[in-house]
């Protein structure tokens, strides 16, 4: 009997160890609550809060999803943030990458079309402009309750051939329960630490006249600018047979260990060490994206509404044969640019609406889901499986 009581307390103690051992693994930086704090101390944050799921949003950048937890205060904060540019409280030229896991921008980038490039300028970096209407300008929060926020801006906008826009954003963001998450997700989250929230991006045109796609228009972006890991890949599922219309040459191509593409889905690792960036044409898609990160065991997915459109705007920074000839969905993986510089340690998923010309007073409507969840490699295999059609055992190690 002594035996076996000191051979009980001998495991009591590892199992002891072992999860304080866990639970300090994380620095308390990669918190939620660390970077809550640090957002505080320099804008309104407004917080959505649901059991442990907590997101943090900042109406005066552009009513950016910061960041997201699963774990409450606590748990592993999933956005990128920029910390040194936010606490140095100056704009930069060309754009203010303040971070965040879901932000709103408009399409197209470059072309003829674009609302990045003056008329009449060269398609190159120093030209290059992010409008003040996604950059700098503070959105209106219009209504607030524990799990949504709502927020409204009118803008002004005017594109590389000179077309003007006049539009108003109403963006919402809310928190999804368990019971929708799983009618959407078609699995059970049962035994599984998860946040999931839903943007919808409802853009009108307020303007005088129609939009006509000779002239241009706007499509709604959505780009996150989540944290990266040594052991982190993204993966695409696509329609069969289609790997041939998937665009990796946007920052030149990308090095063949770092993109597997195979019949029906690709892997590109996002490390934050060699900087490129992929596109999927709508007739190639499946509407949804995800990542793996096998070093923190953090599956994250991306949803979004596809009602089968063909026409996406194209963003080459050139003049284009084929402005509306775009991708649907965008991933892109952060490294050092041409000056040697590079802007932090995180990759993007991206998704937009379809270019639609819209009547006067007519909108537009976008609508992305957002998920990370924490588990075991099994726990998370059947939301895998499910969204991206693999297990996690699959996932190559680029």
């Amino acid at each position: 009997m002594k035996k076996l009581l000191s051979t009980l307390l001998v495991l009591s103690v590892w199992a002891c160890n072992t999860d304080k051992k866990t639970q300090t693994t994380m620095k308390s930086e990669e918190t939620f609550g660390y970077d809550y704090d640090f957002l505080k101390k320099y804008k309104e944050v407004i917080l959505l809060e649901q059991d442990s799921m907590k997101v943090a949003i900042v109406g005066d950048y552009q009513a950016r999803v910061m960041t997201s937890s699963a774990k409450g205060m606590n748990g592993f904060s999933y956005g990128w943030i920029n910390h040194e540019v936010i606490a140095s409280g100056k704009y930069t030229p060309h754009m203010n990458a303040f971070g965040g896991e879901e932000r709103f921008w408009f399409g197209p980038e470059g072309g003829q079309y674009s609302v990045y490039f003056k008329k009449g300028t060269t398609f190159d970096f120093a030209n290059w402009q992010t409008p003040a209407e996604i950059d700098t300008v503070s959105y209106d929060l219009v209504e607030k309750q524990a799990n949504k926020a709502v927020f409204s801006k009118d803008m002004e906008l005017e594109n590389y051939s000179g077309t003007k826009f006049k539009v108003n954003l109403n963006r919402e963001i809310s928190l999804l329960n368990q019971a929708d998450a799983e009618k959407l997700l078609g699995v059970s989250l049962k035994d599984l630490d998860w946040v999931g929230y839903q943007t919808k991006n409802v853009v009108k045109n307020t303007g005088t006249e129609d939009w006509d796609k000779s002239k241009g228009v706007l499509s709604v972006w959505l780009l996150g600018m989540m944290k990266a890991s040594p052991q982190n890949t993204i993966i695409i599922p696509y329609q069969s047979g289609k790997a041939d219309q998937i665009n990796d040459s946007y920052f030149g191509k990308i090095a063949a260990e770092r993109l597997i593409k195979k019949d029906d889905i690709l892997f590109f690792k996002a490390d934050a060490q060699s900087r490129g960036k992929i596109g999927i044409p709508p007739q190639a898609l499946k509407p949804v994206a995800g990542s793996y990160d096998a070093e923190n065991k953090i599956l994250t997915i991306l949803q979004f509404d596809y009602n089968g459109e063909t026409d996406y705007v194209n963003s080459m920074w050139e003049i284009q044969k084929n402005p509306y000839k775009g991708d649907a969905i965008n991933a892109y993986n952060d490294g050092k640019n041409d000056s040697g510089s590079q802007m932090g340690q995180f990759y993007e998923l991206e998704t937009s609406s379809p270019a639609i010309a819209l009547k006067r007073n007519e909108s537009l409507t976008h609508m992305q889901r957002t998920f990370h969840f924490e588990g075991t490699e099994n726990a998370l295999d059947a939301i895998s499986k499910k969204l991206l059609g693999i297990n996690l055992s699959e996932v190559p190690k680029l």
